[in-house]
Parts: structure tokens; sequence; C-alpha cells
């Protein structure tokens, strides 16, 4: 074999390396993408399942045996004494609950709840004062992947005569 023939054998074995290293370094970040893509689709159903799960329940305490007439007649947000996950009554009990799902075989992930009360001129605010709104505020995150899921859901309260 002459020498050009060396090069040529060289230059080819050279080019089909930088080949390979490119579909191989292709491979590798779809399966990032897919990856946290899985992670995210999970989290957004975890999210789901929870505001599901949490308007569901009556919107308060006070509401949950009777019909609330005003503002004053409403219980603080939060758990009552006794009360503990999953065996909440009302919308406004999870709030400042934190759960770790372990049940995917993937990930765990941790859910944390905040709910508040909201006004309908800001939502995106906080009420210091009772109101027919609260909202209830969740974020996923796992340690498997970079992205925090936030989601948000408000509940109104309204009675029909």
């Amino acid at each position: 074999m002459g020498t050009g023939q060396m090069m040529i054998t060289l230059a080819a074995i050279i080019l089909l390396s930088l080949v390979i290293l490119r579909v191989t370094t292709n491979f590798l970040s779809t399966e990032d993408v897919l990856m946290e893509s899985k992670f995210g689709v999970l989290g957004i159903s975890l999210a789901t399942s929870m505001m599901e799960e949490a308007t569901g329940k009556s919107f308060d305490e006070e509401s949950d045996s009777g019909t609330i007439l005003t503002l004053t007649d409403l219980a603080a947000i939060g758990p009552d004494a006794g009360e503990v996950y999953p065996f909440f009554d009302d919308f406004d009990d999870y709030d400042g609950l934190v759960k770790i799902d372990s049940s995917m075989p993937s990930a765990i992930y941790k859910i944390e709840c905040d709910v508040n009360f909201v006004t309908p001129t800001n939502l995106d605010g906080y009420s210091a004062a009772k109101t027919w709104h609260k909202k209830l505020q969740l974020k996923v995150s796992t340690e498997s992947s970079k992205d925090t899921i936030e989601m948000e859901t408000i509940y109104s309260y309204f009675f029909y005569r």
C-alpha cells in the first residue's frame, strides 16, 4: 500500500470516527430530552391529581355541613387539629402539605402545596382578609430533573338558593 493510499485510509478512518462521535452525541442528547420530558409528564400528572383531589373536597370546614352566609363564617386556612393527609375534609387543609411520592419507578417526587385567599381583582396576589376564593399553588420537583413544575387552581364558593 502506497503513501497516497495510506493517507486516504487514514482520512477515511478519521471521518468515520467523527461521524460515529456525532451520532453518539445526538443519541445522548435525545435521551436526555426524552428523560426530561418523561419526568415533566409524570410531575404534571401528580400535580393534576393533587389539584383534582383538593377540589373534590368542600370549599371550607364550615361549608362541609351547612351554608356559609358571611365571610366571617369561614374557618382559618390550614388543617384542623388532628387532621392529617389523606384524610382532609376541605380544600384549604392542603395548605403547607409536603408529600413525597416514591410510587414512580424512575424518580422520587416532592409535592408542596400552598393555599391562600385571593381577590377576583388580583388573582396573582394574596388577600389578608377572607374572601370567597382560595388559590392552591403546587410545586412538584425531583432530583432527577432540573425543572420544577408549578401549577395553581382557584376554588370559589357559590351557594344557590
